[in-house]
């Protein structure tokens, strides 16, 4: 076990921030960890950094980790068994397998670590302490029904290529795949998983790692299956930057419409320059900083956050990015999104 671990952990990039005049809890300076998916996705950049801000100003201490990629477990499980022997109050975490890592999590909390979910709901949910994410099926539903307006009575003979994250399915990448699919009109198989759905329209799904590359594999992949693909649903705004590059090597990038989720200021500005139809802006420096706070008033008094009302998670919000809006789809422009984008 220990070689395992060992090896997990050289693959981690850790990033020390220290508080000035530290929160205490006992008279000792209150440390906290923050594990993401990676350490290159702007999306995870802008989470460390409202981290890191809200880390400084509280003063807490806070390690940062990161696998080398999307998928990367084991070195997540490395990262908190690291926490856990450091003292840490509390982790923040985004979980690359969202059930795998529920036993390593578990081993935290009942160390008296405070555990949040940042982004990616584990599995099941309340395997963490708390949850700060995107409403993902919301965000999902969103550009699926943006699409279907967007085609109107040529939705009922659309060819919809599926790229997905992962084969391991984390709770995200359903969220976003069935949220879109239920927007665009498709009965759900099992809604807890993808890739049952009986709709001819839908062409296959494939995974991208959350990634460029990885985007324009899997759509060169459904591309193969089935050259009149006309809609693409993309995890995330890489991936789509992906599957265009992958259509317009086949000089079919300006009849295809790809919908996303981020709201990245890369991934806006791909909406504007056409590459993305419409993408569901979520919003990581807040979750993260949210994630800080919590922390620290679980070290300072042991309360925990509440999620929202009426849902088992706390929302952080999420908007639809387009200039092209679609009549019954609330959605801002990509001037609004650019004002409240990241990375």
């Amino acid at each position: 076990m220990k070689k395992t671990i060992l090896t997990a952990v050289s693959g981690l990039a850790l990033i020390t921030a220290v508080g000035v005049g530290s929160a205490n809890a006992d008279g000792h300076a209150v440390s906290a960890c923050l594990i993401t998916k990676t350490d290159t996705n702007p999306f995870f950049v802008k989470m460390k950094e409202g981290a890191t801000a809200k880390a400084k100003e509280l003063g807490v201490s806070l390690k940062s980790y990161a696998g080398k990629i999307d998928g990367d477990h084991q070195t997540q499980v490395a990262a908190i068994e690291t926490c856990i022997a450091d003292g840490a109050k509390g982790i923040l975490l985004t979980a690359s397998d969202t059930s795998s890592i529920v036993p390593a999590v578990q081993q935290a909390r009942d160390a008296g670590l405070l555990v949040i979910a940042l982004d990616t709901p584990l599995n099941p949910i309340d395997s963490a302490d708390a949850t700060f994410a995107t409403d993902n099926f919301l965000a999902g539903e969103l550009i699926g029904a943006w699409a279907a307006a967007s085609l109107g009575s040529a939705a009922k003979d659309a060819k919809i290529g599926m790229l997905d994250l992962a084969v391991s399915q984390p709770t995200v990448g359903v969220l976003r795949d069935q949220g879109f699919l239920k927007g665009f009109g498709i009965e759900l198989g099992d809604p807890n998983k993808w890739g049952d759905e009986t709709d001819p329209r839908i062409v296959g799904n494939d995974v991208t790692a959350g990634n460029e590359e990885g985007g324009r594999k899997a759509m060169e992949n459904l591309l193969a299956k089935d050259p009149g693909i006309n809609v693409v649903y993309t995890i995330n705004e890489p991936a789509a930057a992906g599957a265009y590059e992958a259509l317009k090597g086949i000089g079919r990038e300006g009849d295809v419409l790809i919908v996303s989720v981020d709201g990245g200021c890369p991934g806006v500005q791909n909406v504007a320059d056409g590459v993305i139809g419409a993408t569901s802006q979520q919003y990581p420096l807040l979750m993260a900083s949210l994630g800080i706070e919590a922390i620290a008033a679980w070290a300072k008094d042991g309360s925990k956050p509440a999620p929202t009302p009426g849902k088992d998670f706390f929302d952080t919000g999420v908007a639809l990015v387009t200039d092209k809006p679609a009549s019954g789809v609330d959605s801002i422009s990509v001037k609004e999104g650019m004002d409240r984008c990241w990375g």
